[in-house]
């Protein structure tokens, strides 16, 4: 996989440019799309009060003219037939923006017949001027009658755009929810990507130094991600070679410091045993005292460092592991059979409960150490007591529990006691002291699983807990 040349910063920054971008030019289409709106709006508006206006002064106009036709018609004043035929021009303007308006042209050619008929009427002869008056206020009841018609249809006109008007803002309401709803998921959906592609190489981050803290250096380090995780991965990488260094120093260390000091250590423990025969004569009381003393501390300081070099090849194992599907219950039952004739011994009752839990782990190392620890606790039971090994199959890890009946630890131990080479305070009765390693040993090889052990509080003897994730 190619490198990124960006840093997680840098593409932070792209990814909220992105998500707000995208939310941006939603809004701005919102925008857009309500000031269209507002502008139709106003402009049919405005249609509307022209239109109810025109169809108003159309009535108002044929009042006008029905008054000046009369009147020129009995008075026979020209003046009075200008302003009629001023009225009359404009009316035929008004039906005019009406047609041009969405008035049919029907009820504007109704209304032209009909002045055009009152026209007539005013240029017949004097003499029927009377008969002509009454004639023509009948055309004006006509025309009256199709004012009416023309004000309602314009109303519906009115009414037609006001309802065409309501469905282009219905319209325009749904699909600005529809791209606005669309652009918070797109949104929703790139921030989740992001966040889901970008926390990935901080995950394996975390797992690189989880491995680190779990002494894993045996596999490289190398992250794929941005440039800044990239430097980290390598620095990581880097301290895990260190790691693997100094690991081998002190293992070199320890193997060369132990084996200088079995030498003279042999030698030492030979010659005490040669003064202690009296080879080279005949030891007093006071002498036989202190080449005693000498042998049990040379014999010690020699458990001492077979326990060291014990301890570290099992520190060294345990990074070697050797991973199998594994029935734990059945190997619980197993390390308890194979320490029958110990806990027998003592009449102690050994129960193992739980359900079968299958897992990938070294069968040999996680043997050794519940092997361990029900030593341990045997070693500590009052005779007659009871020992439970209780295997959990919890979310995520399983968990293996030993309690006891024996002393349990002293509070002043607890927390140095899975140390190499401490041994507690309260030890049994009669029994020679331990080295102080199997529970290091212990925590070694559980730790090299990814897992932990821990000692809980109980109130009488001992509650170990060995905690071993489902997959590592």
């Amino acid at each position: 996989m190619k490198p990124l040349r960006f840093s997680f910063q840098q593409l932070l920054l792209v990814a909220f440019l992105l998500i707000g971008a995208l939310l941006g030019a939603a809004a701005l289409r919102a925008l857009f799309s309500l000031e269209s709106l507002m502008a139709q709006s106003r402009e049919s508006a405005a249609q509307a009060i022209a239109l109810s206006t025109a169809a108003q002064s159309l009535s108002e106009r044929s009042l006008t003219m029905e008054r000046a036709a009369r009147q020129s018609l009995v008075l026979r004043d020209s003046q009075l037939r200008r302003r009629f035929d001023e009225a009359s021009g404009n009316a035929r303007d008004i039906l005019r923006r009406l047609e041009d308006n969405e008035l049919p042209p029907e009820y504007a050619t109704h209304w032209r017949q009909q002045l055009d008929v009152i026209t007539e009427l005013l240029d017949g002869p004097p003499e029927t001027a009377l008969d002509r008056e009454r004639d023509v206020a009948r055309a004006f009841r006509e025309i009256d009658g199709h004012s009416a018609s023309i004000a309602q249809k314009v109303q519906s006109i009115i009414g037609a755009r006001n309802d065409a008007l309501q469905a282009r803002f219905e319209t325009s309401r749904q699909q600005l929810t529809q791209q606005v709803v669309g652009s918070i998921g797109i949104a929703a959906v790139l921030a989740l990507a992001f966040g889901i592609w970008l926390a990935r190489p901080f995950k394996r981050l975390e797992k690189a130094i989880q491995g680190l803290g779990e002494n894993r250096l045996d596999l490289p380090i190398d992250i794929p991600g941005p440039s800044d995780v990239r430097r980290v991965s390598q620095q990581l990488d880097w301290l895990r070679q260190r790691l693997t260094e100094l690991d081998a120093d002190k293992a070199r260390f320890l193997r060369h410091i132990s084996h200088e000091l079995k030498t003279p250590l042999a030698s030492l423990h030979e010659g005490v045993a040669v003064l202690g025969d009296g080879v080279a004569g005949a030891l007093n009381p006071n002498q036989a005292e202190v080449v005693h003393i000498l042998q049990h501390n040379t014999q010690l300081l020699q458990h001492q460092i077979e326990a060291l070099l014990r301890f570290n090849a099992a520190a060294f194992e345990a990074r070697q592991l050797r991973r199998e599907r594994t029935d734990l219950l059945a190997l619980i039952e197993d390390q308890v059979d194979s320490q029958r004739l110990r806990w027998q011994a003592q009449a102690l009752t050994v129960r193992v409960e739980g359900e079968p839990v299958t897992l990938p782990l070294d069968r040999e190392k996680i043997a050794s150490a519940v092997g361990n620890l029900l030593s341990n606790a045997i070693r500590f039971s009052p005779h007659g007591g009871h020992i439970r090994l209780v295997l959990h199959d919890l979310p995520g890890h399983a968990c293996i529990d030993i309690v006891d009946q024996g002393p349990g630890v002293a509070d002043v131990d607890r927390d140095r006691i899975f140390e190499p080479f401490y041994r507690g305070e309260r030890q049994p009765q009669g029994a020679v002291r331990g080295s102080g390693i199997g529970l290091s040993i212990v925590h070694e090889y559980i730790l090299a699983h990814g897992g932990r052990i821990t000692l809980l509080p109980q109130r009488q003897g001992a509650h170990f807990r060995i905690d071993l994730p489902h997959a590592n």
